[in-house]
C-alpha cells in the first residue's frame, strides 16, 4: 500500500520537472569554439591565403565583428578578463602568471550561469591569474562536454583548440601545405626564408584548429541542438608570431569573433545583426562576460566593466577598446593601449625597455632568431628595428587604414594632434575609472593587499592613491628634460610608489638623468622600499660615476637572493644584475650559488628566478619541455608555461 504522502511527492517532482522542462525552453544552448595565438587571418575575414571553411561558413549564416580585441596580448591576462569582466590591470591579475584574488563578492561568470540554470563545462584550458572560487564550473576538464548535462537543462561549453598556439607555429617536422612564397610578410619582420616558413606554417595550424572547431559543430548538428544553440568563435589574442603575441598593439589584440543566433534566437542577437552581416561595433573581451549574462535572461551586475552586445541587456556601443601589457614570465614592461577603430595608440611606461625583451618562448620562433641577428648586424630595415630598439617612443600612434602593419609612429605628427590627445584623455580616464592597480611594483601589489584582493584595495585612496601614482609615471616616463625638478621632489614623496617612479624617471633619461639626480639617486640606496632601491642601484652603477658602482653592487646583491627577500624584490635585483651584464660580474657566483626559491604567492612563479639566473651565469635553468621549473612539486606546468 502507498503512503499517504506518496501523491503528493509525484506531484511536487512533476511540477518541478516541469519547471525545469520551461526554463530550458526558455534559455538558449550556448556553444563556445576558442583557439589559440592568432588572428583575423581567416577567409571570412577577406584573407584569400586562409583555409578555415568551418568557420567560414558560420559567418556565412551568422555575423563576424571587423573590430574585436583581446584586452591583453597574452593567454593567462586575457583568459582572466574573459572569466572575470574585468579588465587584468583593474583585478591585479595582468602580469603573466600572477595569481591573485578575486574581489569582494564578485563570481566568475559561469557561477552567474549555473545561478540562471546553465550546465557550464570548460574543455579544457583554465590559466586565469586570479583564484577560481569554488563552484565555478560543473565541469572543467579534458572530458568536460554538454553531452553530461542533467536531463532538462540548458547548457554553455566551452571547448577550446591549442592546434595554432605559438609552440606549434616552430615544431619540426612539418607537413606543409601553405606555400611560403604567397605569404605576405608584414613590415616589421625581415623578408627571409625563416620568417615566410613560420608564417606559412601558421597558416597551416590555423586550418587544424578550424577544422577542430567544424567537428564540434558536426556534434551539435548530429545531436540536433544546432537550431537551440547560440555558438561563439574567437581567438584569444594575435597571432603567436613575433610582434603580435606579448605586444598590446592592433596585430597582437585584434581577433576574429563570429557569431551565430539561430532563427529561434535571433531576438536575443546584438541589435545590428544580419545571417551574413559584418559588424563595425567594437567589442572586447571583457564584454563577454556580460554579454552572456545578458543572453540568459539576467542583469549584468554593475561592477562588470565590459558592456553586453547581445541579450536583452545589450547596451550602445562603445567608442573605445583598450589594451594592457605587464611582466611576461621575468621581463617588466608597463604598455597601455586604445583604438577608436582605425587609429591605436600606445603609452609605453617603460621606454628604457625594448619590445623585444628575450623571452625565452618567444626566441624559440626561429623568426625571432633571425629577425634579432639581422638588427645586431645593422641589417635590419627602420621598421624591423623598432621592436629591438630602446628607448622606445613614449607615445606611439598608428593609423591603420594607411598602415596597418603599425610602423609608421604618427605621435609627432601636428596633423595628428587632436586624435592623439583624444586617444591619450581616453586611456586616461579608462586608468582612472577602473582604478588601474598595475602601476604598483607588482610585489606592492600583493603587500598592499594582505587580507583583501588588488581590486578592493585599489578603491581605497589611502592605500592606492591612484593619481598621485600614476601622475608620477606620466611625468617619469615621458621623458621631457624640464621634468627633473618636480622628480627630485617626488623621491622623497611618502608614498614608496611614487618614489619607484620619481627614481625610473631619471634612470630612463640615461646618463643626463642620473647626473641630475645623483644626490637623490644615492640617498635612494637606503630607500625604505627595496623596489626604490634597486631602481636607484641600477640607475647608479649604469650611469653613475665609477664611486657608485661598488655601493650598488652591494644592495643588488643583498636583494637578490629570493629565499630572503621573496620572489618578487629577487626578480626585480636580478634583472638590474642581468642589465649590468660585465659590471655587475663580481656578483655572478653569488648568484650561482643561490637558492631559486623563496616566499611567493604561488608556484606559478616558480619558473622565473631559474631562468634569470640561468641567463646571468650562463648556465641552462632546469625546466621541462615548455619552460618551466621541474622543483617544486607536480603540477601542470607543462601545460601552463607559456599558452
Amino acid at each position: 500500500m502507498s503512503s499517504p504522502t506518496a501523491p503528493l511527492l509525484r506531484i511536487v517532482l512533476a511540477a518541478a520537472l516541469a519547471s525545469a522542462a520551461a526554463l530550458a525552453a526558455d534559455k538558449p544552448n550556448i556553444l563556445w569554439l576558442t583557439s589559440e595565438d592568432h588572428g583575423q587571418q581567416m577567409g571570412c575575414y577577406g584573407d584569400t591565403l586562409a583555409r578555415t571553411p568551418n568557420i567560414d561558413a558560420l559567418a556565412a549564416k551568422g555575423m563576424i565583428f571587423r573590430h574585436a580585441w583581446s584586452n591583453h596580448p597574452v593567454c593567462a591576462p586575457a583568459r582572466s578578463a574573459i572569466i572575470t569582466g574585468l579588465h587584468s590591470q583593474s583585478s591585479g591579475g595582468l602580469h603573466m602568471r600572477s595569481m591573485v584574488a578575486m574581489p569582494a563578492g564578485a563570481k566568475m561568470y559561469p557561477q552567474y550561469l549555473r545561478e540562471a540554470g546553465y550546465y557550464c563545462t570548460n574543455n579544457s584550458k583554465e590559466d586565469y591569474n586570479l583564484r577560481k572560487p569554488d563552484g565555478t564550473w560543473d565541469e572543467s576538464s579534458a572530458q568536460a562536454h554538454w553531452r553530461n548535462r542533467p536531463a532538462g537543462k540548458p547548457f554553455f561549453a566551452i571547448f577550446n583548440s591549442t592546434k595554432s598556439h605559438e609552440s606549434q607555429i616552430r615544431t619540426r617536422p612539418h607537413r606543409a601545405i601553405t606555400d611560403p612564397a604567397k605569404v605576405r610578410v608584414p613590415a616589421y619582420h625581415p623578408d627571409t626564408p625563416e620568417v615566410r616558413q613560420d608564417w606559412a606554417q601558421y597558416y597551416d595550424k590555423v586550418s587544424e584548429a578550424d577544422a577542430d572547431a567544424g567537428a564540434r559543430l558536426k556534434e551539435l548538428a548530429a545531436a540536433g541542438l544546432a537550431d537551440d544553440t547560440i555558438v561563439f568563435y574567437y581567438g584569444d589574442h594575435g597571432s603567436g608570431m613575433p610582434r603580435s603575441k606579448r605586444w598590446p598593439c592592433n596585430s597582437g589584440l585584434e581577433v576574429p569573433l563570429v557569431v551565430h543566433f539561430p532563427a529561434k534566437w535571433q531576438h536575443l542577437a546584438p541589435k545590428e545583426y544580419k545571417p551574413g552581416g559584418r559588424s563595425d561595433r567594437l567589442v572586447c573581451f571583457v564584454d563577454l562576460a556580460p554579454t552572456l549574462v545578458s543572453i540568459a535572461g539576467t542583469k549584468p551586475p554593475a561592477h562588470l566593466q565590459g558592456h553586453a552586445f547581445a541579450g536583452p541587456y545589450q547596451t550602445a556601443a562603445q567608442p573605445y577598446l583598450y589594451g594592457a601589457r605587464g611582466r611576461m614570465d621575468e621581463r617588466m614592461d608597463n604598455v597601455r593601449s586604445v583604438t577608436d577603430g582605425r587609429y591605436v595608440y600606445l603609452r609605453n611606461f617603460f621606454p628604457h625597455v625594448s619590445q623585444g625583451q628575450r623571452v625565452d618562448f618567444q626566441f624559440q620562433t626561429p623568426t625571432t632568431r633571425i629577425w634579432r641577428k639581422l638588427y645586431d648586424d645593422g641589417k635590419a630595415t627602420e621598421a624591423q628595428s623598432i621592436f629591438w630598439r630602446t628607448p622606445k617612443a613614449p607615445e606611439e600612434l598608428y593609423d591603420l587604414q594607411n598602415d596597418p602593419d603599425e610602423v609608421r609612429n604618427l605621435a609627432r605628427s601636428s596633423e595628428h594632434r587632436i586624435i592623439l590627445e583624444k586617444l591619450r584623455t581616453a586611456m586616461r580616464v579608462q586608468a582612472e575609472t577602473t582604478r588601474d592597480v598595475c602601476f604598483l611594483p607588482e610585489g606592492e601589489i600583493q603587500s598592499r593587499s594582505q587580507g583583501s584582493s588588488p581590486y578592493d584595495m585599489a578603491r581605497n585612496d589611502a592605500k592606492y592613491p591612484f593619481a598621485r601614482i600614476y601622475d608620477a609615471a606620466d611625468l617619469a616616463s615621458r621623458l621631457h628634460p624640464g621634468a627633473v625638478p618636480r622628480l627630485k621632489e617626488l623621491i622623497t614623496d611618502s608614498d614608496s610608489a611614487v618614489r619607484y617612479w620619481a627614481a625610473l624617471g631619471f634612470h630612463m633619461r640615461g646618463a643626463e638623468g642620473v647626473a641630475l639626480g645623483l644626490a637623490e639617486l644615492r640617498r635612494a640606496l637606503g630607500d625604505a622600499s627595496p623596489y626604490v632601491r634597486v631602481v636607484a642601484a641600477e640607475a647608479l652603477a649604469t650611469y653613475g660615476p665609477a664611486v657608485d658602482l661598488n655601493p650598488s653592487l652591494q644592495v643588488l646583491g643583498e636583494l637578490a637572493p629570493p629565499e630572503k627577500n621573496g620572489i618578487f624584490v629577487a626578480m626585480a635585483a636580478l634583472s638590474a644584475i642581468e642589465a649590468l651584464g660585465p659590471k655587475a660580474a663580481s656578483l655572478h657566483p653569488i648568484v650561482a650559488t643561490m637558492k631559486a626559491q623563496g616566499p611567493s604567492p604561488d608556484n606559478r612563479y616558480d619558473s622565473y628566478i631559474p631562468r634569470q639566473i640561468a641567463s646571468i651565469t650562463g648556465k641552462a635553468a632546469s625546466a621541462d619541455a615548455e619552460g618551466a621549473p621541474k622543483a617544486r612539486g607536480k603540477r601542470k606546468a607543462a601545460k601552463q608555461a607559456n599558452p
